[in-house]
């Protein structure tokens, strides 16, 4: 039985893992095509005339990165859960947190 415990607990880890390290080729890949084509997007538009105002803000730069961000964000959500990021956990983690550094400031004072 203990066995199993380790093999179904193993699994459990070792998917979790899996699943940070695709989340995190998503985001790095994300990262690297869209900035690569909205480099190419603002040169072509600064040769075309814009201005850099113009090309940083037109809407074919921003949308790749805000339709791909929302695939992000789902992604995200997928692998650190929604209470991840707002809820239960996350208010308790960021109360410790806050907790720890008053702690600290007050140790370094005394």
């Amino acid at each position: 039985m203990e066995e199993f415990t380790k093999a179904h607990n193993y699994k459990k880890v070792k998917d979790k893992v899996d699943n940070l390290r695709a989340f995190y080729l998503h985001f790095t890949g994300y990262l690297v095509f869209n900035t690569t084509i909205t480099t190419i997007k603002i040169i072509d538009d600064l040769d075309e005339g814009k201005t850099l105002q113009e090309a940083l803000f037109d809407f074919g730069t921003v949308a790749i990165w805000l339709i791909w961000g929302i695939g992000i964000a789902f992604h995200a959500f997928s692998v650190f859960g929604f209470d991840y990021f707002l809820g239960k956990n996350w208010e308790r983690r960021k109360l410790q947190e806050c907790m720890e550094e008053e702690e600290r400031i007050l140790n370094q004072k005394e």
